[in-house]
């Protein structure tokens, strides 16, 4: 019997649209608790309402409570989880996990675009494809995944791309690497294994810079007077920024801020190609770490288990550099 832990934590997929305002609003009672499912046989589930709560509303800390609850079901003998998550920040619940556990067993995330109600929900159809999934001998060793709409995606590169499109979730540049039809589990795709850190806090400020078109050193400067932990920059094109911001960069790395650069580019990664003023060789060459193929939500939350995981300097660049 494979023991599959369930572990709830609010969002559209536990929310209800309202007849009379049309919001959509949190429900007292999760409706996922009372749903019927179709399980396959030799599959075990363990229920657990972790949390009720609105995706923006989720934080680190219960990012770090999840991964405590998931190691604690490693020795209870738990095959896979499945956490119900809002799709806000979903995925960087799941990057933060896998990062952190992703090795340890086969675990999902999913959510919901439509809540429980309304015409054409999802919800419980990705619930339930999310759990085929974590009982699934060919998940073990793929790290955290993505289960939504019959796709299976990678924590490290997926991404929401729609506001409202049930088919939100995507992985750009490389796709999904696999698919759920009606009969199979099927993976397509391996990705390159990456190590995890062992941490127990989740403390630190690590606000996200966007770049934009004539950005001067204001904003930047005003961040310098801040106590920053961390900094991530989303950058232009491959990894470029106005030349008026880099006296502003430059004071920062003195006070030896770590400074994380992505490009704000949907495809293709980052890398120091450009060697005019504010190009990307030039912000190498000053102390700026590139990470590569993650978008700027990810690599922030990148930084904050490094630093959480105490590394040095060198170790700090090393892992934010290397790919995933």
């Amino acid at each position: 019997m494979k023991k599959v832990l369930i572990l709830h934590t609010g969002g559209t997929i536990a929310m209800h649209e309202d007849p009379e305002s049309g919001s959509v609003v949190t429900d007292p009672q999760n409706p996922l608790l009372t749903s019927s499912l179709t399980l396959e046989s030799g599959t075990e589930l363990i229920i657990e309402d972790f949390l009720n709560v609105p995706s923006p509303h989720i934080t680190p800390t219960h990012m770090l409570h999840l991964k405590e609850r998931i190691q604690k079901a490693h020795t209870e003998g738990v095959y896979g989880v499945v956490i119900t998550h809002g799709t806000d920040t979903l995925e960087e619940t799941a990057y933060f996990l896998d990062i952190t556990i992703g090795q340890l067993m086969p675990i999902v995330l999913t959510g919901a675009m439509r809540s429980s109600n309304e015409i054409g929900s999802d919800g419980l159809y990705n619930f339930q494809s999310a759990i085929r999934v974590a009982s699934a001998k060919q998940s073990k060793g793929k790290g955290v995944l993505v289960v939504m709409n019959d796709e299976i995606h990678t924590a490290r590169y997926v991404t929401k791309t729609h506001t409202t499109n049930v088919a939100t979730f995507r992985t750009p540049t490389f796709g999904p690497i696999g698919l759920i039809t009606k009969s199979k589990i099927l993976f397509f795709q391996e990705l390159t294994q990456t190590s995890q850190l062992a941490i127990q806090s989740v403390t630190g400020t690590i606000p996200i810079v966007k770049a934009y078109a004539g950005m001067e050193e204001t904003l930047l400067t005003i961040l310098s007077e801040a106590q920053l932990d961390g900094l991530v920059i989303e950058a232009l094109g491959a990894g470029n920024l106005p030349p008026k911001t880099l006296p502003a960069i430059q004071k920062l790395l003195d006070k030896k801020v770590p400074i994380v650069l992505v490009s704000r580019c949907f495809n293709g990664i980052a890398e120091g190609v450009y060697g005019y003023e504010g190009g990307g060789k030039q912000l190498i060459d000053l102390g700026v770490m590139f990470c590569t193929g993650l978008n700027s939500q990810k690599a922030r939350i990148k930084l904050l288990v490094a630093l959480n995981h105490q590394m040095s300097s060198n170790a700090l660049v090393e892992f934010i550099t290397t790919e995933g």
